[in-house]
């Protein structure tokens, strides 16, 4: 597909006011870019095995970067965003399920988002897409770090169309800045118009540095594609939102390369968690992974992400290195100079050994730990996963065409898989390995006693308290 007019216009006009700028020759640190899906999974990108759904521009920006083939993040989106922008578990900040409009909670205003600390470094801030880290006043992303924000401030299922038809959900609001400019948009249209409000913010920045954040709301249900993308697809209507998903990390590239600034733009692309396996044909897939969205299994939280930097990021590279979310905050932080909290604990590393191709090894021993509302379900280190008991949704029977599917409720017991031999996790090798099993439980014992535990009845004493809104005593 074309890009449209008034795109290619505005491409030439920065790309001259770029040539103009920065004239003393300082090396400037590297612009910053998340595209960030919503329930893309592990099988919806050609790089990662996909078979039925093209993506030639993440296949390209795959092939100029770097794939992370085990990144995590958390179960649901919330706590995801939460962790991207802190460099913190959603835990943690006491972010642990999906807000909804009636939610009063939001991150706390005392947390420093990534956006505030590459702000006070001199960076433009944006965000086009998605929020979800709280709708409220105090917690909207121009009180956290961003200098602009053009989106919905959580899921677009959130509004009169809803899994169950719910009459309680009020109209879903659009947003620019702090102000809602529609209510109820057009989806089929979105992922074309946060993509042209992004590929505007990097012409109107391609000085830099800046930070761009695009948080697309799709492929999350309820699905649209726009007329251009419309029954282009073998896949059906998932894969046709796929493909204008695609299409839109195209014009990002194409935008970043007319203005000349790829090899100095550090781009992360990324979904908040695995497919929505309740929706079926609508939604998408785990590939080999076991379970989906809202599970702590592999297809729940271990997603299609890769790194691009042309010139410091290996092209055509790979990392088996355990990685996740909470790590971008501070690896960003350590190549622009910004100063990361001192004050508070986070749970991020510095990738950059691993994504500079200099040193995997670094990680080879990493644990995480996979919460999901506010329980321990599972730690990881190494090659070994341990699952502790819990309970988890299942879908026996996966919707068809936007219909919902059925949930069936399960329990798994302690059970321990081995990763590098089992990506599905489907044989228990606990029994056979009692001395790992023993480590991982006293590795969560000590996660419970920091973090806490709603599985065991446990309070953490690390956690910091989410920020609250009370609308009948605030302005």
């Amino acid at each position: 597909m074309s890009a449209p007019r008034w795109t290619l216009l505005s491409l030439l006009l920065a790309a001259l006011a770029a040539g103009c700028s920065n004239g003393g020759g300082e090396e400037q640190p590297p612009n910053v870019i998340v595209f960030l899906t919503d329930d893309q999974g592990w099988g919806d990108v050609a790089a990662f095995g996909a078979s039925e759904l093209a993506t030639p521009n993440l296949d390209r920006l795959a092939a100029g970067g770097m794939r992370l083939t085990s990144f995590y993040s958390a179960p649901t989106c919330t706590p995801s965003r939460a962790m991207l922008l802190t460099g913190a578990y959603g835990q943690r900040v006491s972010m642990p399920s999906a807000y909804y409009p009636w939610s009063n909670d939001g991150l706390s205003p005392d947390e420093i988002t990534l956006a505030e600390m590459l702000r006070e470094r001199g960076y433009a801030t944006g965000l086009v897409g998605k929020w979800h880290l709280g709708h409220r006043p105090p917690f909207l992303p121009t009180r956290q770090g961003f200098d602009e924000y053009f989106g919905i401030p959580y899921s677009n299922d959130m509004g009169r169309i809803n899994p169950l038809d719910l009459p309680i959900y009020p109209d879903l609001p659009l947003m620019d800045g702090e102000t809602v400019v529609e209510t109820e948009p057009d989806q089929s249209q979105l992922v074309r118009r946060y993509t042209e409000r992004a590929v505007d913010f990097i012409a109107r920045h391609a000085g830099g540095p800046f930070f761009l954040e695009i948080a697309h709301s799709m492929p999350h249900w309820p699905i649209a594609a726009s007329e251009d993308f419309l029954g282009t697809s073998p896949s059906g209507l998932y894969g046709d939102v796929i493909a204008e998903v695609d299409w839109s990390m195209g014009e990002v590239l194409d935008a970043l390369e007319a203005h000349g600034i790829d090899d100095r733009t550090l781009l992360l692309f990324v979904s908040d968690n695995g497919p929505w396996l309740l929706f079926g044909n609508h939604a998408g897939s785990a590939g080999p992974l076991r379970e989906g969205k809202s599970t702590s299994f592999e297809g729940g939280v271990r997603v299609p992400a890769i790194v691009h930097w042309p010139g410091h990021v290996p092209a055509g590279s790979t990392s088996p290195a355990v990685l996740g979310l909470t790590d971008f905050a501070p690896t960003v932080a350590g190549l622009t100079g910004a100063e990361l909290p001192q004050d508070r604990v986070l749970d991020g590393r510095d990738a950059w050994p691993v994504l500079s191709g200099e040193d995997d090894a670094a990680f080879a021993d990493r644990v995480w730990l996979f919460h999901r509302i506010g329980g321990l379900e599972a730690v990881r280190r190494g090659r070994w996963k341990l699952h502790l008991p819990h309970p988890y949704e299942a879908v026996p029977v996966p919707g068809v065409d936007g219909a919902i599917g059925t949930i069936e409720q399960r329990l798994i017991g302690l059970s321990l898989f081995d990763l590098e031999t089992d990506i599905g996790e489907t044989r228990d090798v606990a029994a056979e390995h009692p001395d790992i099993v023993a480590e991982l439980l006293a590795i969560a014992e000590t996660a419970r006693a920091d973090l806490g535990d709603v599985l065991t009845g446990r309070t953490g004493s690390g956690v910091r308290p989410a920020g609250f809104y009370d609308p009948a005593t605030s302005n």
